[in-house]
C-alpha cells in the first residue's frame, strides 16, 4: 500500500508554536507527530509514503532525511504555493500505481484499523471511502443506512451526522476530477461526486483513539492522553533538582533543566528548556531553548 500525509498547512490554530516549527514536527510526549504517523501507517503495511510540504518545509526535509533515510521510502513533494487538500493530492500524480491509496491528515493521532477501512473500500467498490466516526464537535457529514455519503458541511442535521477522521481511501481515477496547479479543497471534489451519484461512502470507525492537535488546548490534551500510567515523562540528559515540584502530569524534553524550588504542572516542555529557580509553569507549553524566568499560566513560550 501507498499513503500520503498532508503536511503543507501553516498550522494557524497552533500558533505561536507553528511560527517556529511545522505542525507535523511538533512533539507529543517527546516524539514528533510525523514519526507517530509514519509508524502508524507502516504498522498497517504501508510501504511507500509521500508527504506534501510548504510551511517551514526545509525543517521537514532535514528531519526526514536524517531520521528516516527518506530517499528510499518517503518522498517529499514541495508546494511553492499552498494547493489545499485537493490540490496537494493532485500534485502527487505519478506517485500512485493502479491500487487505491490512503491519505491521512498530518495533525491527527489515531489507532483506527486501516486494514479494515481498506478492505471495506475494496469490497464496496467505492471511488472514495471517508473514514468517519461519531465525534459531536465535528459531526458534519450525513450518511444513509448503507453508509452512502449524502452531504458534507453546513446544513447537515447534527443528530444524524458523523465526523470525518481525516483519513480517506481513494481510487487513483479521482485525480482526474481535481484541477491541476490550483488551490482546491478535496471536499469540493467529494460534493461533486455526491451530485453525480458516484460511489462515495463512509467507513464507520468505533472503539478507537483519535486525537486532533489543531489547537494549543488540543495539543496539551494530546500529550496527557498519550502519557503512560506514571503520568510523567522526562527526556534524557535532564537535570531536575530534588526540590523541584512536578505535580500532576508533566512532559519534559531532553537536555532540560528545572531548578531548585520550581514547579512544572500539567505542562509540556520541549528540548533544552530551563525553568529558573522558584518559577512556576502551569497548564503551559514551552518550546525548545527557552529560559523561563517568570511564571507561566495557560501560556505558550517560544524562543
Amino acid at each position: 500500500m501507498r499513503a500520503m500525509i498532508l503536511a503543507a498547512g501553516k498550522g494557524t490554530r497552533l500558533q505561536p508554536l507553528t511560527h517556529i516549527t511545522p505542525k507535523v514536527l511538533v512533539p507529543v510526549v517527546n516524539i514528533p507527530v510525523i514519526d507517530r504517523t509514519i509508524d502508524y501507517l507502516r504498522a498497517y503495511g504501508v510501504q511507500e509514503i509521500i508527504i506534501n510540504a510548504h510551511h517551514l518545509h526545509r525543517q521537514i526535509i532535514d528531519y526526514l532525511t536524517y531520521m528516516h533515510n527518506s530517499c528510499r521510502t518517503i518522498e517529499i513533494r514541495i508546494e511553492k504555493d499552498i494547493l489545499g487538500t485537493g490540490g496537494g493530492i493532485k500534485n502527487t500524480e505519478g506517485f500512485w500505481g493502479k491500487e487505491p491509496f490512503i491519505v491521512v491528515n498530518g495533525d491527527i493521532l489515531t489507532n483506527i484499523d486501516l486494514s479494515k477501512a481498506y478492505k471495506f473500500h475494496a469490497k464496496q467498490n467505492n471511488l472514495v471511502t471517508m473514514v468517519l466516526h461519531d465525534y459531536p464537535r465535528y459531526n458534519k457529514i450525513a450518511v444513509d443506512g448503507h453508509m452512502n455519503i449524502l452531504s458534507i458541511g453546513p446544513g447537515v442535521r447534527l443528530e444524524s451526522a458523523l465526523a470525518f477522521t481525516g483519513i480517506h481511501v481513494i481510487n487513483p481515477e479521482i485525480l482526474d476530477s481535481i484541477p491541476k496547479n490550483k488551490k482546491y479543497n478535496i471536499l469540493d471534489c467529494y460534493r461533486e461526486l455526491i451530485n453525480q451519484k458516484k460511489p462515495l461512502r463512509g467507513y464507520l470507525a468505533t472503539k478507537h483513539r483519535w486525537i486532533d492537535i489543531g489547537t494549543i488546548q488540543d495539543y496539551i490534551r494530546a500529550n496527557f492522553n498519550l502519557l503512560p500510567h506514571k503520568k510523567k515523562v522526562i527526556g534524557s540528559h535532564c537535570h531536575i533538582d530534588l526540590t523541584a515540584i512536578k505535580e500532576d502530569w508533566v512532559v519534559i524534553g531532553k537536555g532540560s533543566c528545572v531548578e531548585k524550588g520550581a514547579t512544572v504542572k500539567r505542562s509540556v516542555l520541549w528540548d533544552n528548556v530551563v525553568v529558573k529557580e522558584g518559577v512556576k509553569v502551569i497548564d503551559s507549553v514551552v518550546a525548545s531553548g527557552v529560559i523561563v524566568k517568570k511564571e507561566l499560566y495557560n501560556a505558550v513560550a517560544i524562543k
